[in-house]
């Protein structure tokens, strides 16, 4: 269990993810834009993963990362914070949806999304809308589309 408590920045929470590539990614795009990376164990890899490794380069810093060794630990440790639950099922739109400073926005396993228990626990679910009969972006992708709009909505200001 690694968590620390964060100034009140955008949170990315990552379900129990399974391609070290994507992972990577965020943790890339998450340092770049000054946002907190959640990791809700177990995690479909290592990180000494040489696929992982290869994407991530030098933008791993551990101190942005929480690891939560299962989702119970999660949302015990969320309980007084908001979570977003990005998921194709939901019906409101991302633009549609009033971001706050502090939020978690929560996305699924590159290969199943989050378990139903997870859906019916999270109030706030929202979705990047898509061309029809297309399933689903790739997560890397979601999560930068995602957070730009909450930075953009909150005004996220970055410091040097």
């Amino acid at each position: 269990m690694t968590h620390k408590r964060s100034i009140s920045v955008p949170k990315i929470a990552l379900y129990e993810p399974d391609i070290p590539q994507n992972t990577a990614a965020i943790i890339r795009t998450c340092s770049c834009l000054g946002a907190i990376l959640e990791i809700i164990e177990p995690c479909g890899f290592l990180f000494n993963d040489k696929r992982f490794k290869r994407v991530v380069m030098d933008y791993l810093d551990e101190s942005m990362i929480n690891i939560y060794n299962s989702a119970e630990e999660f949302f015990e440790y969320k309980k007084s914070e908001r979570i977003i639950l990005m998921t194709t099922k939901a019906k409101k739109k991302y633009t549609d949806f009033k971001f706050k400073k502090n939020d978690t926005l929560l996305f699924g396993r590159e290969s199943a999304g989050v378990p139903e228990a997870i859906h019916k626990k999270i109030k706030n679910k929202i979705k990047i809308p898509m061309i029809e009969k297309k399933r689903s972006l790739n997560l890397a992708s979601s999560v930068a589309i995602t957070l730009a709009e909450n930075l953009r909505q909150t005004n996220y200001i970055w410091t040097k």
